[in-house]
């Protein structure tokens, strides 16, 4: 199931996209008891799938991700949190950093993973069990305050405002049976500069899963980042960061096309 976050006169709500282009009312609780109902809507502005409860991201995640950094792939999962102000919908602007400047913003593909039931201390079998389904994301990255500025964590690059965009659909994991056999692209103003497929990944979902619960609490709503692939603006020569009037696409096989403008941040 194709399921959309829209806004009503009433607030959010969500609905199922089916397969005749129409979308139909869903009813109860994405993260309990829902169900799909026979009334026909028309969709309002596209949100985010969902407001997450939390958002893990995982670094250096594709083989050749890590080569272009010049770095090895890490013995574990390398692990970030994006504070839950960096949220965006699809089709609203990536803000460009100006009152706490950066001028090195760079785009990274990534499949996000919904989680759907309270876990800890999964085992991997049962990991994909746990997830409500998978959506795209734009881990938007301050590389200056990342790599000099940030006193050698990641957070305050990856958590200004509107640097988490998700969307235009989350799919449910019936839809996906594989997450880790998936096309998965990003477009900067129609040209393709990340081209790569999610099962270059050096942990796969599962094994994320099980890594991120364990001793730790996945509460419903967590949104897992799974890494980004090779191409990303800071490794290319010359390197090509987000400029103001850049449009930004996520493409990923099976869940479809997360777009955003880029703006400076209003001051």
């Amino acid at each position: 199931m194709k399921i959309l976050r829209h806004l009503t006169p009433a607030g959010p709500a969500y609905a199922a996209l089916q397969a005749d282009g129409s979308a139909r009312e869903i009813a109860g609780d994405l993260l309990g008891d829902f169900h799909v109902t026979d009334r026909v809507v028309v969709p309002g502005k596209r949100l985010a799938p969902l407001t997450p409860s939390g958002i893990l991201a995982i670094g250096l995640n594709y083989q050749r991700h890590a080569a272009e950094g010049g770095k090895g792939v890490p013995a574990q999962p390398m692990l970030f949190l994006k504070s839950l102000n960096s949220l965006q919908h699809p089709g609203d602007p990536i803000e460009l950093p100006r009152h706490l400047a950066s001028h090195e913003v760079d785009y990274e593909c990534e499949l996000a993973v919904v989680i759907g039931r309270r876990c800890k201390n999964v085992r991997r079998a049962e990991a994909l069990d746990y997830v409500l389904g998978y959506t795209c994301a734009n881990d938007v990255s301050a590389r200056d305050w990342q790599r000099r500025w940030g006193g050698g964590q990641f957070c305050q690059a990856k958590s200004f405002d509107t640097f988490c965009p998700l969307g235009p659909v989350l799919v449910t994991r019936d839809e996906i049976p594989d997450p880790n056999n998936l096309a998965i692209q990003t477009l900067v103003n129609g040209e393709t500069l990340q081209d790569s497929h999610t099962s270059d990944m050096c942990f796969d979902v599962p094994a994320l899963i099980e890594f991120l619960s364990g001793s730790k609490t996945l509460l419903p709503g967590t949104v897992i980042l799974t890494g980004t692939p090779h191409g990303v603006g800071f490794a290319r020569q010359p390197p090509r960061f987000l400029q103001p009037g850049d449009t930004v696409s996520i493409v990923i096989e099976r869940i479809g096309t997360l777009t955003n403008p880029v703006i400076n941040e209003p001051v």
